[in-house]
């Protein structure tokens, strides 16, 4: 539902979040007002010290006062729980509630500033037990104060001021209109919200230089954060609620599906031996672009062994052989690069672990086993890496020859371009084609990487119409349909199973902001079983919960503080496609992006649920964007994005399971299948 308003604001917290959090201050106050009823039956008689009084006073009053707290967190726990996510009406009573339990701090704030004084002051005489026991409850008092504190900082809401609502109450109205006051309206009020999204950057990345890149990085980000919460008054447990329920939907629907309509999805290929020789090449690539992390990776890889191994090699390696390589001081990222590919110094041509804001690490070597000069790019691996795949919009890529508009992701087309002007201007690909005239020009990468490297793959086709590129989990949100059409000759996109990188892009994550917007208002189940439910699925696995989604019969004018329809999804797009500039898409933020060339897709077979312990099986085939023109819900989708999971499970497809090409036994002839 709608954030709670309490005390004339609007905070990030619904009046059904106080379950969890009440109940576990509910369970630490009935052990400590038990704990403090058995000190003060124990002791009752025994402080008659100077200052004994004092301390015995404390006590009882200190009892009552947990009584209340007591009192009233039973009474937040059990209305909070009361209702549904939309059907806020019985839970009216949460916001006096908590306007009770936070004047109970008053008290037990000024008893425990007073119980310090008198444990301090007035305790000499006193046996050490009776005031060990007295500075316990006093400690007890301050920590749970502190996290209070620390509570309220977290749902606080920059743009829950009244000024800060009514601004937003006006919004849906402005975008209705077309006049220029209307305009100057809807301005007026994402402005403020765009100055709060640049202040949590700049507190999040305080510790970056606040240059003129950094500062257009924070001000592309936060107007695209900016205006995609801005048509829903969500707190992050509804959306929450919603990942669980849409993920046990999909389950759900995945069990159903018929597999013939799954794998219809997917285009056929030349050849069964073509699926095969770029199963073998992107196994092979992957681990360039696995080395291109450097050492961080490689110690993750290997944690009991790899960070001893690059000590000893780093120490003993000369300084003198690190005079060529740009951002690598002791040599340590080099020394990995030279662990994973196998590779010999003289085979680099040009190593950069250099990093900015669309500036990424990349470098430059000789693969002499496939007779290729490779050029391999850094994925995501620091802060300013995050704010190159955050600048979301979209900008302009003309390509020769190529028909339709293309446009691509705006930070990895920078960091494309950024690399381009190194190889090109610096002499680098000149000089590596001049060492191996015969080799054939790859470029491979992984996550941003990938992005960046199938980018540059189209900047340097016109020169070299023979490279290939490997793009391993690259970001879905990346070309123009055009220039995603025009890659599939030259550029292999690997995906592994439910990886939520290459699903992510502006359209989808608006369909998936509806289909939660769906879930949440439809479900007629309280929030908190929803959490426990997908909870308990998510770790435990099981059938999924077949949760009533229908409203029973009740208006939508019965529900108070209802949420925002898919009307007003449908109203926002079209106004803000109304508010741009239609031949200019590099100023329009919704525009669809594609991943680039021809998709292989590695799934896992086996169930979804899995020991820790077990070797998972893939299989893999061809497919077409449609697979990924929607976000799937899955607690694998962070894992299969890995570098060394990917890495994994395509030397499983080449080197465990060396058997011939078998199509699945419900695949359809034309599809090939590993």
């Amino acid at each position: 539902m709608p954030g709670m308003v309490v005390f004339g604001r609007r905070w990030v917290i619904a009046s059904d979040d106080l379950v969890f959090p009440g109940a576990f201050e509910l369970f630490i106050r009935v052990i400590w007002w038990i704990g403090t009823l058995v000190l003060y039956t124990n002791h009752k008689g025994r402080f008659d010290c100077p200052g004994g009084s004092l301390l015995h006073t404390y006590l009882v009053v200190l009892l009552v006062l947990l009584a209340a707290i007591i009192l009233s967190l039973i009474a937040i726990v059990y209305v909070s729980a009361q209702g549904t996510i939309t059907n806020s009406g019985p839970r009216r009573a949460v916001p006096a509630l908590l306007c009770l339990r936070a004047l109970l701090y008053f008290p037990e704030l000024t008893w425990a500033c007073l119980g310090a004084i008198w444990v301090s002051d007035d305790s000499q005489g006193c046996r050490e037990a009776e005031v060990g026991a007295v500075i316990g409850a006093v400690i007890a008092s301050w920590v749970i104060l502190f996290f209070t504190t620390i509570g309220v900082v977290v749902v606080f809401d920059p743009l829950g001021s009244p000024r800060s609502r009514a601004a937003a109450s006006v919004e849906p109205v402005a975008r209705d209109l077309e006049s220029s006051g209307s305009r100057q309206l809807l301005y007026t009020a994402r402005s403020l919200a765009v100055r709060v999204w640049e202040c949590r950057l700049r507190l999040l990345c305080c510790c970056l230089p606040q240059d003129d890149s950094n500062r257009a990085a924070f001000s592309s980000i936060a107007q695209l954060f900016s205006s995609f919460f801005s048509d829903t008054d969500l707190v992050p447990s509804d959306i929450a609620a919603g990942l669980s329920l849409l993920h046990q939907e999909q389950d759900k629907n995945e069990r159903t599906r018929d597999p013939d309509e799954v794998l219809a999805q997917s285009p056929s290929s030349p050849t069964r031996e073509d699926l095969q020789m770029e199963l073998e090449g992107a196994a092979h690539f992957m681990q360039f672009a696995f080395a291109a992390y450097g050492w961080p990776l490689y110690v993750y890889a290997k944690p009991f062994t790899g960070a001893c191994k690059l000590a000893r090699e780093c120490c003993c390696r000369r300084a003198s052989e690190f005079d060529a390589i740009e951002g690598d001081h002791l040599g340590c990222h080099f020394t990995s690069v030279l662990q994973s590919t196998g590779l010999q110094y003289r085979d680099f041509i040009h190593i950069s672990f250099h990093n900015q804001v669309y500036e990424i690490p990349f470098y430059v070597a000789l693969d002499h086993r496939k007779e290729a000069v490779l050029v391999a790019v850094r994925g995501t691996l620091s802060l300013k890496d995050a704010l190159t795949d955050l600048s979301a919009e979209c900008e302009d890529l003309p390509v020769e020859g190529v028909s339709g508009t293309c446009y691509a992701h705006k930070g990895i087309a920078q960091a494309a371009k950024y690399i381009y002007k190194k190889l090109i201007n610096d002499g680098i690909l000149t000089q590596a084609i001049s060492v191996a005239p015969e080799y054939q020009l790859v470029i491979t990468g992984h996550s941003l990487g990938a992005g960046a490297a199938a980018v540059l793959a189209v900047l340097l086709r016109s020169m070299y119409p023979t490279l290939r590129c490997y793009a391993f989990s690259p970001p879905g949100g990346l070309l123009s349909k055009a220039l995603a059409d025009y890659t599939k000759h030259f550029v292999v996109s690997v995906v592994l199973g439910k990886d939520l990188v290459p699903r992510l892009s502006i359209p989808n994550m608006e369909h998936l902001k509806g289909r939660i917007l769906k879930m949440v208002s439809n479900c007629n189940k309280p929030k908190y079983q929803i959490l426990l439910r997908g909870c308990w699925y998510e770790v435990f696995g099981g059938k999924p919960d077949d949760f009533p989604t229908e409203l029973e019969g009740r208006r939508d004018d019965q529900l108070t503080q209802p949420l925002l329809g898919e009307h007003r999804l449908q109203q926002r797009s079209l106004s803000d496609q109304s508010l741009a500039s239609e031949d200019s898409p590099s100023h329009v933020t919704h525009l669809p992006l594609f991943l680039p060339g021809r998709i292989l897709h590695i799934t896992e077979e086996g169930p979804s649920h899995r020991s820790c312990f077990s070797q998972p099986s893939y299989r893999a085939q061809w497919t077409s964007e449609v697979a990924f023109c929607s976000i799937l819900i899955s607690p694998r989708m962070i894992t299969h994005h890995m570098p060394d999971v990917v890495l994994c499970a395509l030397r499983s497809l080449t080197q465990d399971l060396p058997i011939p090409l078998c199509p699945s036994p419900h695949s359809n002839s034309h599809l090939n299948v590993v």
